[in-house]
């Protein structure tokens, strides 16, 4: 391809860090209810270890009090307006519960009682406000100004809430895209892993679309506005999240599902325990007496921590191994999950490239260490990840990076530098024979997104193309002096865990993973082929994603989606259970997931799900022995005498036998062993 270059170059200008939503995340303390738990946690600790300690009851009951009070009003109040409302729920009971067991001198009893529910109120309320947070944020990626160009040509900056469809935008180097739109005119490469999650800037030239939020490249832009601000693909993210947070129910533990039935059944049944006997002659202390014994033995306190400590176990258990579960709840629901959707991008692969091949030319008179050192020193000045990744790669062979001068990025193309004397490119193939010139020196060679020309290459040159074809490589060619010296291949590496962490996934619910990218085909194809999924589906935005998951889940299946970008974050709500990559992932994808691996040991992903289907066994065997004991003590204080300090041991040591049970999920074993079982559902 021979011609000339007639636009002239903006100056070359380092691409800013690519956005990311800003910084807003709620203090724990800033939330009424996290201040109220931690207050009734303090007081409870003091006076527990007074009391364990023999001070007098006038040195520990008032600290009691404090607690009593400031973890239990809120709820109180809660359950007096459901009560208004003809409704009765388990926050009452537990706070009719904690005062009965004060009334007859269990008052430790109550207020550990009081302050797991307050605890637990303080952990939702923060995770609520933490998404909201993020999904505020994000509307931050879109600038608040652009820069419109009317028909005359004249510039006004303008707030992106008043472009309409049909204006023309200004895009100048560095600067964020402003709307959705078309480029008219200019060459640029976008970030816009944003939206697709793709890992490499994309060349965008007349005709492409482009995202707002995403980051303009090395070159200007003209960009043509089709779609309303608040309709744009940002814009949606942020509806999407919204809308599969509020619609997406959260699993009920086994107490909060009968909750309505139970603590309707409880309070009458102590009412009649109290009322019956005092009808026909009993005494009015014994009565009380008997009611106190009735609600206390039937109160659920053991059924709590039958489903408490198995699920806050295996939470710890996983934080140990760098796996952040979020909640009780988000750890019982990554054990209902029969189907796992994985993103590609930064879930799979590492979200970057890596030089994979460098291929010198027969007759260039080069090795591959040679042509690699060149190309690093021509591509050192540049920001483009291409560039990165290849003088990455010189330094890991401990090349000599050479001192490169006349250095020009040509946007959308390529770089050219003098390099000891010589006239070095680095780019695309379709231009690497092109004689044009900017100012003077030969025109950068740019880069493909994936290249297998060979249409103007020699026999050796074929070979080389050969040796890439059919390949998602992201393909280079290096010019020495204007002559092809060689080409280096590209690729986002795969995570060497990818296959393994596949095949545990389909072992343990019985199918296999379904690819779920925003990238190409062909990439997706590779990245599949590699890890053995079958099911691909490509170049998905934001939206399509979701409504694949909702596919999914509509023909009956309880989703997993692992993912990591702001793209993955509707899906993380939308989805049954969501995981996030924690080390790259977005603020926005690490607040919606219900879990995060920190480290981003993809093997972390099928361990956790194993270690919570073995807190959801505990869960169902506490329960079984909570019920055991409970019914046993009811039955006993209806059809017999239960002495009281009987009644309180029994109940006692219920929940301690519940709660020992539970923290068996601490141990190291828990993480590493059980069997793989699929899912049944």
């Amino acid at each position: 391809m021979v011609g000339r270059v007639s636009a002239t170059l903006a100056p070359h200008r380092t691409p800013a860090p690519a956005p990311t939503a800003p910084h807003r995340r709620t203090r724990v303390l800033a939330l009424p209810e996290a201040r109220w738990a931690l207050a009734a946690t303090v007081a409870f600790l003091a006076a527990l270890a007074l009391d364990l300690g023999g001070a007098p009851a006038w040195a520990y009951g008032p600290l009691y009090a404090v607690a009593y009070v400031t973890g239990g009003w809120e709820p109180a109040l809660e359950g007096l307006r459901a009560l208004r409302e003809k409704t009765l729920d388990v926050d009452l009971l537990m706070i009719v519960a904690a005062l009965g067991a004060a009334a007859i001198g269990q008052v430790l009893d109550g207020a550990l009682l009081i302050v797991i529910f307050a605890t637990s109120g303080a952990l939702e309320a923060l995770a609520t406000a933490r998404t909201a947070d993020s999904v505020r944020g994000l509307l931050d990626l879109a600038p608040s100004t652009a820069t419109r160009v009317t028909d005359s040509g004249a510039e006004t900056v303008v707030p992106t809430a008043e472009l309409a469809v049909g204006d023309v935008v200004l895009v100048r180097p560095g600067e964020r895209i402003g709307a959705d739109g078309r480029v008219l005119d200019g060459v640029s490469e976008a970030d816009q892993a944003t939206i697709t999650g793709e890992p490499l800037p994309v060349v965008k030239r007349p005709g492409d679309e482009v995202f707002a939020g995403t980051l303009n490249g090395t070159g200007a832009l003209r960009v043509r506005v089709e779609r309303d601000p608040a309709d744009s693909v940002i814009a949606r993210i942020v509806t999407l999240v919204e809308e599969a947070s509020r619609t997406k129910a959260p699993t009920q533990l086994f107490i909060e599902r009968i909750e309505q039935r139970y603590a309707v059944a409880i309070v009458a049944a102590t009412l009649a325990v109290f009322a019956v006997p005092l009808a026909f002659g009993a005494d009015l202390t014994g009565a009380l007496l008997r009611a106190m014994t009735f609600m206390i033995v039937a109160s659920p306190c053991a059924v709590v921590l039958a489903t408490m400590p198995p699920l806050l176990s295996a939470i710890a258990n996983a934080g140990r191994h760098g796996v952040l579960v979020k909640s009780a709840v988000a750890m019982e629901r990554l054990g209902e999950i029969d189907l796992a959707a994985l993103d590609k991008t930064g879930t799979l692969t590492e979200g970057a490239p890596e030089v994979t091949g460098v291929r010198p030319l027969r007759d260039s008179g080069l090795d591959e260490d040679a042509l690699l050192g060149l190309a690093a020193a021509a591509e050192l000045p540049s920001e483009h990840p291409l560039a990165r990744a290849i003088v990455t790669a010189a330094r890991a062979r401990g090349l000599r990076i050479a001192r490169a001068e006349d250095f020009t990025a040509v946007p959308g193309r390529g770089v050219t530098a003098t390099v000891e004397g010589r006239s070095v490119g680095v780019g695309r193939a379709e231009t690497v024979h092109s004689d044009a010139t900017v100012e003077g020196r030969p025109v950068g060679i740019g880069r493909a997104e994936t290249t297998h020309s060979d249409a103007t290459a020699g026999p050796a040159e074929a070979a080389d193309s050969d040796a890439t074809a059919g390949s998602d490589a992201t393909v280079v060619h290096v010019t020495r002096d204007g002559v092809p010296v060689g080409t280096l291949a590209l690729t986002d590496r795969l995570r060497p865990a990818a296959p393994a962490t596949t095949a545990d996934l389909t072992a343990l619910t019985g199918t296999a993973p379904v690819l779920l990218t925003g990238d190409n085909a062909r990439a997706a194809a590779r990245v599949a082929e590699a890890t053995g999924l079958t099911d691909v589906r490509a170049e998905l935005l934001p939206e399509d994603k979701v409504n694949a998951v909702r596919e999914l889940q509509d023909a009956g299946r309880k989703v997993l989606f692992v993912g990591d970008g702001v793209n993955d974050a509707p899906a993380l709500a939308a989805a049954h259970s969501g995981v996030a990559m924690g080390r790259a992932g977005s603020d926005l994808a690490l607040e919606t997931a219900d879990a995060v691996v920190v480290r981003d040991e993809l093997t972390a992903v099928p361990a956790v799900v194993r270690l919570s289907r073995a807190a959801r066994r505990l869960v169902v065997q506490n329960l079984v022995i909570a019920g055991t004991f409970i019914t046993v003590l009811v039955v006993w204080d209806l059809v017999g005498h239960l002495p009281l300090p009987l009644g309180v041991a029994g109940h006692e040591g219920s929940t301690v036998l519940v709660g020992l049970n539970g923290l068996r999920l601490l141990r190291e074993a828990a993480w590493r062993s059980g069997p793989v079982q699929p899912a049944r559902g």
